[in-house]
């Protein structure tokens, strides 16, 4: 995983940061201290592994989902979420780093196992942590836990996490 992310990372980094002309100061604790597009789309590597996109509606709120392979789940998933960043921690000449959360949904299909391929739709509550460089591209990782219901006869309610980490590219 490290080796897939090292040299997006080191790309970012070196990236020249574009410079905003109406930055004022209360921009800069924003996690979108510079307007480098309001749509980012990227991949991301853990549960699941897949394509990722975020769209900002405000400095601080944004709508983020994903479509991929659930590998520990066994199956595909699709998921949306409604984020807000409700604290910043650092602010430094090269990016931002903010936390985020917020409620979402996902819908899950099950392929083998010992339980069958079933459908499973269910809630999900996220958090993590934005790493917003100051040039065309953000880094996060992020931990959300679901409550869904399986429907099939034997499956019913249960409880599933996801933890990730991705790449976006800003639009």
């Amino acid at each position: 995983m490290r080796t897939l992310l090292a040299p997006l990372l080191v790309l970012a980094l070196a990236a020249p940061a574009r410079a905003d002309e109406d930055e004022s100061p209360s921009r800069g604790d924003s996690p979108r201290a510079v307007d480098k597009g309001t749509l980012g789309v990227g991949l991301m590597v853990g549960e699941p592994v897949g394509v990722c996109a975020r769209l900002y509606l405000q400095d601080d709120q944004a709508i983020q989902g994903a479509i991929g392979a659930a590998f520990i789940g066994g199956g595909f998933q699709v998921h949306a979420d409604y984020v807000i960043h409700p604290y910043i921690i650092q602010t430094r000449d090269s990016f931002v780093l903010a936390t985020y959360v917020g409620p979402g949904v996902r819908v899950f299909d099950h392929r083998g196992g010992t339980a069958g391929d079933y459908v499973a739709l269910g809630l999900r509550g996220v958090g993590g942590l934005l790493f917003d460089f100051k040039n065309p591209l953000d880094a996060f990782v992020e931990v959300a836990g679901i409550a869904e219901y399986g429907f099939q006869d034997d499956v019913g309610f249960g409880l599933a996490i996801n933890v990730a980490v991705g790449v976006r590219y800003y639009f």
